[in-house]
C-alpha cells in the first residue's frame, strides 16, 4: 500500500504526520527521535527512558508513538523504551503496508546494536499480531496486551453500530464514542484522542484486525518468558475467547486487569508498565 493507498489525500497525510510531530514535540519527557532504513521503506522511532534493559513497543492499529505518551511515560521512568509508529499505520513511518513482520528485524538489530541488556517485546492489538510473526532469537521476552493474532476479532451488533458511521461519517462525538466503547466503563475520554481518530477515518483509510497468526508462530515463543495480558472488558477479543488460545498457542496463562477494556495501556499504563518488566524476572 503506497501514500495514496494508506492516505485519501497528500494533505490529508501531511495533517496526520504534523499532529504527530507537535505532540512529541510537546512531550515532556526527554526522548529522541529516528528512522531506521528497513527493507520495507523507513521506520519512525521514539526512544526515551534509560537502563540496562530495553522494551520495544509496537502499538495498535490507527495508534502510535505520539498517541501513546501516558503508556510510554510509564515506562520511561523505569526502562529504555523505543516505540515503533508501525508501517502501513497513520502516523510517521512508511505508508507501505508489509505482506510479513521481516521489517521488524531491521528495527530489533538497530535498537540493540552495541547494547549488552535484554530487550522486551511489546505489542498492544495490531502490535501484539506484528510481534508473534518476529523472530524470539532477536528478544529475551514477549509481552502481548490485548493482543491481536491469537483469537478473531469479535463483531457484535453494538461494535458495527458504533464504528462504521465513524468510518462513514467520522465527527469528534462519534470517536469519543469509539473510544468509550474500547474502554471500560465509566473511564474518561480523552478529547485529543477523539479529535486524533477523527482526523484518522477522514484523511486516511482505517484497517481491520487480522486473524490469527500461524500455529508455527505461536508455537516458536514457546521457549521464551511471555506474558499475556488483557483487559477484563476487552470488546475486541473478549477475555472468554482469548484465555483459552493464550493456554493452548504459548502455553501461559492470561493475566486479566479488572475495570479495564482494550486500550489497557492507556487505562492503566503504570500497571501494565509493571507487567512488562515482570517478563523478564526468574520464574
Amino acid at each position: 500500500m503506497d501514500a495514496i493507498g494508506l492516505y485519501r489525500t497528500p494533505a490529508g497525510r501531511q495533517r496526520i504526520r504534523d499532529w504527530c510531530t507537535a505532540r512529541l514535540d510537546a512531550w515532556p519527557v526527554p526522548h529522541r527521535t529516528a528512522s531506521v532504513d528497513t527493507l520495507l521503506g523507513p521506520v519512525h522511532v521514539v526512544e526515551a527512558g534509560s537502563g540496562p534493559d530495553t522494551v520495544v513497543y509496537l502499538p495498535g492499529t490507527n495508534f502510535n508513538t505520539a498517541t501513546s505518551l501516558p503508556f510510554l511515560t510509564a515506562l520511561a521512568s523505569r526502562c529504555r523504551v523505543v516505540s515503533v509508529d508501525l508501517p502501513g499505520q497513520p502516523g510517521l513511518s512508511t505508508s507501505t503496508a508489509p505482506a510479513t513482520a521481516s521489517w521488524l528485524a531491521d528495527v530489533l538489530a538497530a535498537q540493540a546494536a552495541g547494547r549488552p541488556g535484554r530487550t522486551v517485546l511489546a505489542g498492544h492489538s495490531r502490535g501484539g499480531h506484528v510481534a508473534l510473526c518476529a523472530d524470539p532469537a532477536q528478544v529475551d521476552g514477549l509481552l502481548l496486551l490485548d493482543p491481536a493474532g491469537l483469537v478473531r476479532v469479535a463483531v457484535t451488533p453494538r461494535i458495527l453500530r458504533t464504528a462504521v458511521p465513524w468510518v462513514l461519517r467520522p465527527t469528534d462525538a462519534r470517536s469519543a464514542g469509539l473510544l468509550r466503547l474500547m474502554t471500560a466503563p465509566g473511564r474518561p475520554v480523552d478529547p485529543e484522542l477523539a479529535a486524533w481518530l477523527t482526523m484518522v477515518a477522514r484523511d486516511a483509510r482505517t484497517t481491520g484486525a487480522p486473524g490469527p497468526v500461524p500455529e508455527r508462530c505461536s508455537a516458536a515463543w514457546r521457549s521464551t518468558p511471555v506474558r499475556v495480558v488483557s483487559g477484563a472488558a476487552d470488546c475486541f477479543f473478549p477475555v472468554r475467547r482469548l484465555g483459552p488460545a493464550v493456554r493452548r498457542r504459548l502455553g501461559c496463562r492470561l493475566d486479566v486487569l479488572p475495570g479495564v477494556g482494550h486500550l489497557s495501556a492507556d487505562e492503566a499504563p503504570d500497571v501494565v508498565a509493571e507487567h512488562v518488566l515482570a517478563v523478564l524476572q526468574p520464574g
